[in-house]
């Protein structure tokens, strides 16, 4: 069985076409010694797990380890299965060559979709390493790597499908490295996502116990061609084994009192409801 960093190497041997430099904008000209190298010399080096980190300074970022940790194992109990096969059955009806998650954060979204089989060259990257060191320790073809949502290290016209799964969004660069014809997947979250864990994280809040993604949706409006809108909700039963991760999975419990987290922790929450909106769109 190949080591990582040798899959990682054949990879980008396999799709140097893919990527620019984000130092430079220059194209890749090289994979070799286990390094990506571009015309202007810059080079970027493989890890032992056979990820790329394409960032020049050091990002500061609260999704740490532990959240993201707990964040798998939600996933990988089932948390989002409607999610993944409504996702399915999206890209189902297109030919595609690449699936790039944009904030693919520990990388389960994009290897629960390489378990149902839709095809196509999977990249995830995100600005957390934590993210993407949880991301190698899982089985899966994807390649994975560090870089930022503002500065993609792919070419222009590149990719056929982008995923932006409860990340932030930068729609120029997103517009510049899908191909014409390619789609953008967004996620956001609706007014009733999580609405048991706002509820008793901020239950003297009312205000902060639902959610307004009106801005969000306009502005994926504004800067794409919307192609399709879809709301999906359900609820998830919460087995006891489950309550930590699902108590620590997400940011809603930054600003959470440490009274109300203790709270939370120490009760059961038995049924959690993912209420989602799904946007296509293409440039």
């Amino acid at each position: 069985m190949l080591k990582k960093i040798d899959r990682g190497q054949l990879f980008l041997k396999d799709h140097l076409n893919l990527f620019r430099c984000p130092k430079c904008q220059q194209k890749m000209i090289s994979a070799s010694n286990y390094q990506l190298s571009c015309e202007q010399g810059h080079h970027y080096d493989l890890s032992k797990k056979g990820t790329l980190h394409f960032l020049d300074h050091h990002v500061k970022t609260d999704y740490d380890k532990e959240m993201l940790s707990h964040r798998q194992k939600m996933i990988q109990a089932g948390l989002y299965g409607p999610l993944l096969a409504k996702l399915e059955t999206i890209l189902a009806e297109d030919q595609i060559s690449t699936i790039v998650d944009m904030g693919c954060g520990e990388g389960s979204f994009l290897n629960e979709l390489a378990s149902l089989m839709v095809p196509g060259t999977k990249i995830g990257f995100d600005i957390s390493k934590d993210g993407v060191a949880l991301a190698t320790e899982q089985r899966g073809e994807a390649f994975w790597c560090v870089a930022d949502i503002t500065n993609l290290p792919f070419n222009d016209d590149s990719l056929s499908h982008l995923l932006n799964i409860f990340s932030p969004s930068h729609y120029r660069e997103f517009r510049r490295v899908l191909k014409d014809g390619g789609k953008l997947i967004k996620i956001v979250p609706e007014a009733n996502y999580l609405l048991e864990l706002r509820q008793a994280f901020y239950a003297d809040d009312v205000a902060k116990q639902s959610y307004s993604n009106e801005k969000v949706v306009r502005k994926f409006s504004e800067e794409m061609t919307l192609i399709s809108e879809e709301r999906l909700t359900y609820t998830f039963d919460v087995s006891e084994k489950l309550q930590e991760d699902l108590v620590k999975m997400s940011p809603l419990q930054w600003g959470a009192s440490a009274e109300s987290l203790q709270k939370t922790e120490s009760q059961l929450i038995e049924k959690i409801t993912i209420d989602l909106l799904i946007l296509v769109g293409s440039k």
